[in-house]
């Protein structure tokens, strides 16, 4: 994004926050973690970012892993990390946090000498301020003097170049020093050094947000509607007041007697889950309206919507709202007040936050088990160590370049997968027991304690050998199979693989897997990826297509299967594939696996034999598939 004009650039916290996963219990007895950027600014910024917003974040963080995946999850999200500065003396910051009650969320800020806090003059460039339309400075960095000057530097540039100065009021009386260390959530201390700090920048400022809390402190008096007055009679800008579950007041004028009397956006009545960043979230949606222009009443509205989601999910950023997920609720509301339950906004919000862009996919499968434990030579130990020498295969192919990938399993390819996770491919892991119809899941029923311990941008991959024309109470257990994988891959944020073949069971006209999709799609499954047998003609891809395209816009798309055709037979399977545009790719195995892999479990093929080998038929299987394309 270097030299990029930006919206808004945010300035100050950024922590990792690790936020209990068990609901309703006390910090001490928390069991596991969730893990999720955090702090204010950091929050805006990804905020922002998802709304569609060009932004930025300034900020610290440590020379070490956590401070990587700050980095990294910036990144992912577009924010502009050019202003993210890596401190080689200090960590950095951690937060713990729990959901103990409604509204009742212990949180312990670890802080001491924390990265971010060192933020200096020296970390504020002239000419990235001078990239941006705004910038929000926000009120914990105005605790330390180094901190301090840094922002009052950003306020100085800003201005000079005609940027807006936004003022995120951020009160937490624990990181000025005013709470105990188990105080973290607590809101207001009464502090005149504190309101000293905020008052000598709320000239500069064109928008100040604040709860009624916040807003006390800045003013000096707990009297809100004095406290609105004396903020007025220090600035001219925009003051927007956060009340929580009642909404926004939005007052660009004068304090009216009536303070019910400012301006006002829809509110959202839903269930209070977790309160912690709400507040970011919010402005994160009010910032999209007031950058472009809107009346406050929308810009109110949107920062609403935004607070409500935060409001019902556990996480901070992870679970803002992306603007497609925003406009849906804003124009078809939810029957759900809890919106983590609603399906349709979960879906959006699932496909619109996926970690990687993955517009083509070509896999070499070496999931399989039975099929290699047939053969003669095969062990549990000669067969994990021919996959490691795929991974090799595939990696050879790929030459780091994204698109490429692996379907390996848990059961001999422990070791393979260790070696494609340092590699850049792509990885899905089967959940069936190999053969299985109807299907059942290989080593627990309980697909979801299985999901917890794999890599986070690992998909599951699940085969069903399902045709339409099967009886009503075997498609019925094949379907709560599948949604069983399916829910817990989306409770655990993993993405899905439903592979679905129909021709061994019954046959294939130009209209069965289309019915098999709407059949499963009615099921209430929308799978990130496909994985589908060939088909006889165009026309039967034409009504795949057309299946895929109405029913889930935001499906990444169809990957072909081989079933160990010959290369030239998969050539013309290709042909027709590429007819349509929600086919990307290809996950084809034993065709390109197989004869090495009898030849080196017999022991009459080296390591290096069977790599070159597998190689050579990865390579052009994907040569092929890259001249189809073209020639479309």
């Amino acid at each position: 994004m270097s030299g990029q004009k930006l919206d808004v650039i945010a300035i100050g916290r950024s922590s990792v926050d690790l936020y209990g996963q068990q609901i309703g219990t006390r910090l001490e007895d928390i069991g596991s973690f969730a893990k999720s950027v955090g702090g204010c600014p950091t929050n805006i910024s990804v905020g922002t970012a998802r709304l569609g917003l060009r932004s930025a974040l300034i900020t610290r963080v440590g020379a070490e892993q956590m401070g990587g995946f700050i980095k990294e999850q910036l990144a992912r999200e577009g924010v502009d990390t050019a202003g993210v500065a890596t401190d080689p003396d200090r960590l950095t910051a951690l937060v713990l946090l729990s959901v103990e009650a409604e509204g009742q969320s212990p949180m312990i800020f670890y802080r001491t000498d924390c990265a971010d806090m060192a933020l200096s003059e020296g970390d504020i460039d002239e000419a990235f301020i001078a990239r941006t339309g705004a910038i929000v400075v926000t009120g914990t960095h105005f605790s330390t003097p180094n901190a301090a000057a840094a922002q009052r530097k950003a306020i100085r540039l800003a201005k000079a170049h005609g940027g807006k100065v936004v003022f995120d009021i951020d009160y937490r009386p624990n990181l000025w020093g005013l709470a105990g260390h188990a105080a973290g959530f607590e809101r207001y201390v009464a502090s005149d050094r504190v309101t000293r700090e905020y008052q000598s920048i709320l000239a500069d400022t064109d928008l100040v947000v604040g709860t009624e809390e916040e807003v006390a402190i800045a003013a000096g008096t707990s009297d809100l509607p004095a406290a609105l007055r004396t903020i007025r009679g220090l600035t001219g800008a925009t003051i927007v007041l956060k009340r929580g579950a009642k909404g926004c007041i939005v007052y660009d004028g004068a304090i009216p007697d009536d303070l019910e009397d400012g301006i006002v956006g829809q509110g959202f009545p839903i269930e209070i889950y977790n309160v912690l960043g709400a507040g970011d979230a919010f402005m994160s949606g009010f910032l999209r309206g007031w950058l472009r222009g809107e009346p406050h009443a929308v810009s109110a509205t949107w920062a609403n919507a935004c607070g409500a989601f935060a409001v019902s999910r556990l996480l901070c950023a992870p679970e803002y709202p992306t603007w497609d997920e925003l406009s849906y609720f804003l124009a078809h509301g939810s029957t759900e007040r809890a919106l983590r339950k609603d399906e349709a906004l979960n879906h959006i919000h699932h496909a619109t936050t996926r970690r990687t862009p993955m517009p083509a996919l070509m896999a070499l499968a070496i999931d399989h088990r039975s099929q290699l434990e047939e053969m003669p030579g095969a062990t549990p130990e000669r067969i994990g160590a021919f996959k490691r020498l795929a991974v090799k295969a595939a990696t050879r192919v790929a030459a780091g370049r994204p698109g490429y990938g692996m379907l390996l399993d848990d059961k001999y390819g422990r070791l393979a997968l260790f070696d494609a996770a340092a590699e850049t491919l792509w990885v899905a892991r089967p959940l069936e027991l190999p053969g299985s119809r109807p299907l059942r899941f290989e080593f627990s029923p309980d697909v979801g304690s299985r999901l917890v311990e794999w890599p986070v941008d690992h998909a599951i991959k699940v085969l069903c050998f399902y045709h339409p024309g099967d009886p009503a109470d075997l498609k019925a257990d094949q379907i709560e199979h599948l949604r069983q994988a399916y829910e817990a891959g989306r409770k655990v944020g993993r993405e899905v693989l439903i592979e679905i073949i129909g021709g061994k069971h019954g046959a294939l006209d130009e209209t069965t897997i289309a019915t098999a999709l709407t059949e499963l799609y009615d099921a209430g499954l929308k799978p990130d990826w496909w994985k589908l047998e060939p088909q006889a003609s165009a026309a039967a891809w034409a009504a795949i297509d057309r299946v895929i395209t109405t029913r889930d816009p935001y499906c990444r798309g169809v990957v072909l299967l081989g079933l160990d055709a010959p290369a030239v037979e998969l050539e013309q399977s290709f042909m027709a594939a590429r007819s349509v545009g929600t086919v990307k790719g290809f996950a084809v195995g034993r065709t390109i696996f197989a004869d090495a892999a009898r030849a080196w479990l017999a022991g009459t093929m080296s390591d290096d034999a069977a790599v070159d080998e597998m190689a050579q038929r990865f390579g052009a299987l994907t040569a092929t598939w890259q001249r189809v394309g073209e020639q479309q």
